[in-house]
């Protein structure tokens, strides 16, 4: 590049101290959220365990209870017919 054009970009080669520190930065920022992430990640998966423990415990609640219903029922039903027999006989 000539000394009397000035319009033009001139290319600086040197790396600051400031560059250098502020890539550094950027470094260290890229790596903390990763982390921050990977450390999210983890709780989210315990979460969804949990969660999946529960979701399954709750469906053997239901199951227990749906089988005493239809215990239930079918005795109610010896019951009611007992009773009408007997309304029956007298």
């Amino acid at each position: 590049m000539t000394p009397g054009n000035t319009k033009g970009w001139r290319l600086n080669r040197q790396i600051n101290l400031s560059v250098i520190v502020q890539l550094v930065l950027l470094a260290s920022l890229i790596v903390g959220s990763w982390v921050n992430l990977q450390r999210q990640l983890d709780l989210l998966q315990r979460d969804v365990s949990m969660l999946l423990e529960s979701q399954n415990s709750i469906e053997r609640k239901l199951e227990s209870l749906w089988t005493k219903s239809i215990s239930y029922e079918y005795r109610l039903q010896a019951v009611e017919k007992r009773a009408a027999k007997s309304e029956k006989a007298l």
